[in-house]
């Protein structure tokens, strides 16, 4: 059976199975035979690049890509510094004020504990050294307050977790502070049903109070608690991080999509909406990287994975007019069950680009499989893995800054009216025939890292140099506008205006993730190898396991 057979009889099944709101036009994508020929040639090209020898294929371009990844690494020595002369030890930094302030009195080391692996990555070991020795030193999470459960799982448990591992794991002082900060915020899953609220309380015993919950926020602790859990011993941490899935699972989905709230009280999800930007990415992208965490042992998560993947194909891919962007959009007015799809599109979905091509390859490049053993889902999701970040570097170099709004909106022909919903000639940016639309309460840039993870997750599975080149171009209008005079760098309050102004906020994540995504881009392909490593949604690399390990 040829792969175009194949691919139609796939395309024809999910077809074929009855719309959960069959009212609603869907747009129903699929690839077209232009996309899956150009797969092709990606396929023949990477597999052709496998027999020349690295020596012939390279030559100048090795260095110039070393000399990049030289540039990264300045960079993130120019934050840490920055971060560092002005409020070390500060969960966040200010950087235009000069100034840091924290989570909770004095502090958890949320800055620290989120660059830690980039640092220790690049071979910054004088500054990893002083990050680490503050953290096992002057770090106490016995204190009063509440910190966000999902953002210090992913930011400082996550952080911790990676930096032992990378250093070797041998760093009792680091894990003992990661096991006690797990321990804290494990209290957060006494709730009767398991599901957690979104805020823990650090210094807090008995059942805590939750009620309505952020469905990725809840469903983006698995990675870290259950490496917490293999590492420990400790199968608490995984049967309540487990727990949380179980619930999930046994919820009503709509074609494998969930909405952005769970109930905690009921265990029921709620809500209006169904996206995959703010509170619900991360649930599909864990769903994928629970199965590849230990060694696809685990074959549920990749049945919802793409159970789920199914469902954004069916009801929320669109392409727009001029541009033939691919988008992913956003469904509301589902609890009602006549939903409206938005073309609206947050920075934030430009994870899935990277992820679709995760899924499709485990990690492994092109030059290293066979074509026969990619079948015609994995094609599929190669197709949209493409289309979909393409769609997310125009959103950059469509800018007059070339960096990318928080939220875009997509010119498209409406199902049901079959025409193109009316839009102001402000909101677009390229005209006369720019299909992306940016509304004046959407267009500041936090230096977010999603589409230079796509970036680099794509260039290491297909070896298409077209990704590291975007990259670049992406990587110097950071530096031409995100950078400060005075060390460091900032968000831009408005990513269409020449010159932007700044915003006083240096995230972490800029670190964490957007640095590093960098330089694993211009690096060497054997850099944290995908097929050994899972990457938090925080960028912090953990390494596969499996269970047998622990007996």
């Amino acid at each position: 059976m040829t792969k175009t057979i194949q691919y139609e009889e796939l395309v024809a099944a999910r077809l074929s199975r009855p719309s959960v709101w069959p009212d609603y036009a869907v747009p129903q994508w699929q690839a077209t035979l232009e996309q899956q020929h150009e797969l092709n040639l990606v396929i023949y090209n990477a597999l052709a690049k496998s027999i020349i020898s690295q020596k012939e294929e390279e030559g100048n371009e090795q260095i110039i890509w070393k000399s990049r990844s030289q540039r990264v690494i300045e960079a993130t020595k120019n934050a840490w510094d920055a971060y560092s002369r002005d409020t070390f030890g500060s969960d966040e930094y200010h950087p235009i004020s000069h100034t840091g302030t924290n989570h909770t009195q004095n502090g958890i080391g949320y800055f620290i504990a989120d660059v830690l692996d980039t640092l220790l990555l690049m071979g910054l070991v004088k500054e990893y050294n002083r990050g680490r020795d503050f953290l096992v030193h002057n770090v106490s999470f016995d204190q009063r307050g509440t910190v966000s459960l999902f953002e210090t799982t992913i930011r400082v448990l996550g952080g911790l977790l990676s930096a032992f591992h990378l250093s070797g794991e041998s760093d009792q002082g680091i894990l003992d502070l990661a096991v006690e900060l797990g321990t804290r915020l494990a209290k957060s899953f006494n709730t009767s049903t398991g599901i957690p609220p979104e805020t823990a309380i650090l210094r807090s015993d008995g059942m805590p109070y939750a009620y309505m919950s952020s469905t990725a926020e809840v469903a983006t602790l698995q990675l870290e608690f259950r490496y917490l859990s293999k590492l420990t011993g400790n199968k608490r941490f995984r049967e309540q991080v487990d727990k949380i899935m179980q619930v999930i699972f046994e919820a009503s989905r709509f074609d494998g999509l969930v909405p952005i709230y769970i109930n905690a009280m009921t265990g029921n999800f709620t809500g209006d909406e169904i996206r995959l930007g703010s509170r619900g990415d991360s649930y599909y992208e864990y769903l994928l990287k629970q199965w590849l965490q230990t060694k696809r042992t685990e074959p549920v998560f990749r049945e919802k994975y793409d159970e789920a993947m199914d469902g954004v194909k069916k009801y929320l891919v669109d392409v727009t007019p001029n541009q033939n962007l691919t988008f992913i959009g956003e469904l509301v007015g589902i609890s009602g069950g006549h939903p409206k799809f938005t073309a609206k599109m947050d920075h934030l979905v430009c994870f899935l680009g990277g992820n679709l091509a995760l899924g499709a390859t485990h990690g492994k490049s092109l030059a290293e499989i066979s074509p026969l053993m990619l079948s015609a889902r994995d094609r599929e999701d190669l197709v949209l893995a493409r289309e979909l970040t393409e769609t997310c570097v125009r959103m950059y170099l469509d800018m007059p800054t070339g960096l990318a709004p928080e939220i875009a909106h997509f010119r498209y022909l409406d199902r049901e009216s079959n025409l193109q919903p009316s839009f102001s000639v402000s909101d677009q940016i390229r005209r006369p025939d720019g299909d992306i639309l940016v509304a004046h309460l959407d267009r500041h840039n936090l230096l977010r890292p999603e589409t230079i993870e796509s970036l680099f997750l794509l260039w290491r599975i297909t070896g298409e140099t077209k990704w590291r080149e975007y990259g670049w171009q992406i990587f110097e209008c950071f530096e031409k506008w995100a950078k400060l005079e005075s060390g460091g760098y900032a968000s831009l309050d408005d990513a269409t205006a020449v010159p932007p102004m700044h915003q006083d906020k240096m995230e972490t994540f800029f670190v964490s993730e957007t640095l590093k995504y960098f330089y694993l881009l211009f690096s060497d392909s054997d850099k944290i190898p995908l097929t050994r490593y899972v990457f938090n949604t925080e960028a912090h690399p953990l390494p596969f396991f499996s269970w047998a390990d622990q007996q």
